[in-house]
């Protein structure tokens, strides 16, 4: 599995896109002019993230990264960070209509920036690359636009494989997930990590509880009350904090964190639990970010293929064969798996011999987990039977 997940991140060049989401201060990183960029095109780049900021050490953080590393290659080009603290979807909307004029491509993070259509139709000259969500016009329908290359992924997939993960490493038998807002990217996380545990108790004999606050229950973009243990918001670790505190003190040893830098609060409440508690880290590799003393509270980590493809999504604006589009990307292309690298996780070899199964499965079809809005559920899903 470690080929099959690593190698992923460097070949997954084939298949996407990515956001941010934001407004507030900036402060533009170039390359150091190396004599080579002087007769290349200099491409203006803004990412434009919320509260979080491009340092949450998780979704907006990979995505800048991606970012960086084009610039690196191509240093007559640079990246200003956006933020708007807010996380509202019309601040974050209008965050890029106030400074759309002053860049040739913008990255947005995140499900609040769908609204952005009308700014992109406007502005045909500039490109968009837009992540976790599709663009949407004014009366809330799915577009597709040629400035904007839209791409969602299949969160649910990764939430299995960590759903499968703390079912077959938990010692108290109570397992949680802490999401950030309940939007259709981070409830996919929650009913895919929920899918993951009832899989592994109905055929590994674990006997994992997933344990859900009401208090924190999250409501999705519907309406609809979907449960799990949300924070509010993307940018609030001391939140994060209060959520994972409640959730070790009802017994949970193993937490899947998918909350930005709220999730950083999370981090903190595990290493400080006086019991041998994880988390399970979300969107990239958080190892380093589980850090404490001479251990590692990172049992291992979901991944979400981004910062590569902004890169490449990048090159072409740059090199000018861009194409808008909106696409879906999960396992099957590569897009979507999880750490099992020795030295970056804590997970037992069988352990990563059943995960990595269960990967095979959700490949091939024959396991779909459920996600927000697929019609599936946690406790039935299609290939809840399958071995």
């Amino acid at each position: 599995m470690k080929k099959k997940i690593i190698s992923a991140i460097a070949c997954l060049a084939a298949a996407a896109m990515i956001a941010g989401c934001g407004n507030g201060n900036q402060q533009t990183t170039q390359a150091a002019d190396n004599g080579a960029a002087s007769s290349e095109k200099a491409l203006k780049i803004a990412i434009v993230t919320s509260g979080a900021g491009v340092d949450d050490g998780s979704f907006n953080q990979d995505n800048y990264n991606g970012i960086l590393d084009f610039v690196a290659e191509h240093p007559a080009s640079s990246v200003t960070p956006v933020q708007d603290p807010s996380g509202d979807p019309a601040a974050a909307v209008q965050a890029v209509q106030d400074i759309v004029a002053d860049y040739d491509a913008i990255v947005l993070d995140g499900f609040q920036f769908a609204a952005v259509a009308e700014v992109a139709s406007d502005n045909p000259g500039k490109d968009f690359i837009l992540v976790d969500t599709f663009p949407t016009d004014a009366d809330g329908n799915e577009v597709s636009l040629d400035n904007v290359y839209a791409m969602t992924f299949k969160e649910q997939e990764g939430g299995f494989l960590a759903g499968v993960a703390a079912a077959l490493s938990t010692q108290t038998n109570k397992v949680a997930v802490v999401n950030g807002i309940a939007f259709p990217s981070n409830v996919n996380y929650q009913y895919g990590f929920m899918s993951g545990v009832n899989y592994a108790n109905k055929h590994y004999g674990t006997k994992a509880e997933i344990v859900e606050i009401a208090s924190y229950a999250g409501t999705d973009v519907t309406g609809k009350n979907v449960g799990g243990n949300y924070v509010g918001s993307f940018g609030d670790p001391a939140n994060g904090k209060v959520v994972g505190d409640a959730l070790i003190k009802e017994g949970c040893d193993i937490i899947f964190v998918a909350a930005g830098a709220s999730g950083n609060g999370v981090f903190t409440a595990v290493k400080e639990s006086a019991a041998k508690d994880y988390v399970i880290g979300c969107d990239t590799d958080q190892y380093n970010d589980g850090a404490n003393g001479d251990e590692n509270v990172v049992l291992t980590s979901a991944l979400k293929i981004m910062g590569k493809n902004d890169k490449r999504v990048l090159g072409t604006v740059l090199d000018g064969t861009f194409k808008g589009g909106n696409y879906t990307l999960g396992i099957d292309t590569d897009s979507v798996g999880f750490v099992s690298e020795n030295g970056r996780c804590q997970l037992t070899a069988d352990a990563v011999e059943k995960i990595s199964k269960a990967y095979d499965l959700i490949k091939a079809g024959t396991i779909v987990p459920a996600a927000n809005f697929n019609g599936l559920t946690p406790d039935n899903f299609t290939g809840i039977d399958a071995e």
